[in-house]
């Protein structure tokens, strides 16, 4: 008979008051125990390699790769060579299951799946030290309600955002590029930034984005780039040939075009109407 997994509680880890609590280990190699817990625990590979040990087998992760692990996972972690480095943060479960109850929007994502399994994603160079920033400003400063929710919140957020409405048995690839094409620096570059960032040969993305998403990469990117527009059109007193110029559309005729097939009407009048309505109602 297989022994009782071993059960962390977090009443032996956060303190009075906190609601959450913040770790970094130098993982050991010897293979580890399975182990659950009454909370939530977000961690990440600051270094090295770590191996996951699950129920169902095993995984590993790399750095820059987060896990998001809920009550009723077990698992187990283990250093793959020398300075395996894992950065830990312990969750109240009341903070999370409201945190879930507060914002429909997170239902079925990141720690609300529902999995027998904690979920796995990967984090760029760019939001690894976004991700640090913020644990180093939770390490050093409240440990409370308020202070958990300044460090997850933009964090769920950004998740949230990424999250592309692709359809069962669409593959990792395509989901993480449709993520990363919502940054300038990529659909700046049109279809040919995100074959970059799906790392496949042009015409294979564009099979794959016609049969998951029924349209081109180009169809995919200026939908990014006008939903970019329109928040830059809002958000500031920049000209349209600037904006359009960051939007990677030079072409000004060209970016009134898809602008107007994106919100319907001409980019002077989406901005005009809007920031008026805001500061001078009526």
């Amino acid at each position: 008979m297989q022994p009782a997994p071993l059960i962390l509680s977090h009443e032996d880890i956060l303190p009075p008051g906190a609601c959450a609590a913040l770790t970094r280990a130098m993982l050991g190699t010897g293979r580890p125990v399975l182990h659950g817990h009454d909370f939530f625990e977000l961690a990440w590979v600051q270094n090295g390699r770590v191996r996951h040990h699950l129920p169902e087998g095993r995984e590993d992760l790399v750095e820059g790769d987060v896990i998001f692990v809920a009550p009723g996972h077990s698992h187990g972690l283990q250093g793959r060579g020398a300075d395996a480095l894992l950065v830990s943060v312990t969750l109240h479960p009341e903070l999370i299951a409201e945190l879930g109850q507060r914002y429909p929007d997170l239902a079925g994502r990141l720690f609300w799946t529902g999995a027998k399994a904690p979920l796995r994603l990967s984090r760029d160079s760019r939001q690894m030290a976004e991700l640090n920033r913020a644990a180093l400003r939770l390490e050093r400063g409240r440990r409370d309600r308020l202070g958990a929710e300044a460090f997850l919140l933009p964090l769920l957020c950004g998740l949230a955002e990424e999250a592309a409405p692709l359809p069962g048995g669409a593959p990792d690839w395509l989901a993480r590029a449709c993520a990363a094409s919502r940054a300038p620096e990529v659909f700046q570059d049109g279809a040919s930034g995100f074959a970059r960032v799906a790392g496949k040969a042009h015409p294979h993305v564009s099979r794959s984005m016609r049969r998951f998403l029924d349209m081109s990469p180009s169809d995919w990117i200026n939908a990014q780039r006008m939903d970019y527009a329109a928040r830059r059109l809002l958000g500031s007193a920049d000209s349209l040939a600037e904006i359009a110029a960051e939007c990677g559309v030079p072409n000004l005729s060209h970016f009134h075009k898809l602008f107007r097939q994106a919100h319907g009407e001409t980019p002077q009048r989406f901005r005009r109407a809007r920031q008026r309505d805001v500061v001078q109602p009526g």
